[in-house]
C-alpha cells in the first residue's frame, strides 16, 4: 500500500489544521516491492520527469563476478544465507544488496540494488 508523505490534518497538540490546498501526486510515495526468489518478474514504474525506474519483482539467476579470474558467469540462486538488512529477509527470501546467497557457483553476495536496478549482479565469496 502507498504512504502520503505530506503535511498532517492534525497540530502536534492534536487540533484539527485547516487544508489549504489538496492532496499532490507527488507526496504519494510508490508501494514497498520486495525482490524475490522465483520466475522472472519486473515492474517498470514512471518517475518525475518521465524517467523510468525498472524493478525486479523476482528472479532465478544471478550475475557472478569472480574476483580472482575477473570473469563473469551466471548462476542460478538457491537460497538467501545472510541479509544484513534485515534478518528476517533471510526467512522469507528477499533479495536485497548486500544480501549473501546461496548459488550453484557457491556463495554470492548481492551487490546491485534490485529494487532501484532491475538486475542482480554479485561478487563470489
Amino acid at each position: 500500500m502507498a504512504q502520503w508523505h505530506g503535511i498532517s490534518r492534525r497540530k502536534p497538540t492534536g487540533g484539527r489544521r485547516v487544508q489549504a490546498r489538496s492532496k499532490r501526486k507527488t507526496e504519494i510515495s510508490s508501494e514497498k516491492q520486495f525482490a524475490l526468489i522465483g520466475e522472472v518478474k519486473r515492474k517498470i514504474y514512471r518517475k518525475t520527469g518521465g524517467n523510468n525506474l525498472v524493478r525486479v519483482l523476482s528472479a532465478d539467476k544471478v550475475s557472478v563476478n569472480d574476483p580472482k579470474t575477473g570473469k563473469t558467469k551466471v548462476a542460478t540462486i538457491k537460497t538467501v544465507v545472510e541479509s544484513p538488512s534485515d534478518p528476517n529477509y533471510v526467512r522469507r527470501n528477499i533479495l536485497t544488496k548486500s544480501a549473501v546467497v546461496d548459488t550453484d557457483m557457491g556463495q554470492v553476495r548481492i551487490t546491485s540494488r534490485p529494487g532501484h536496478d532491475g538486475v542482480i549482479n554479485g561478487v563470489l565469496l
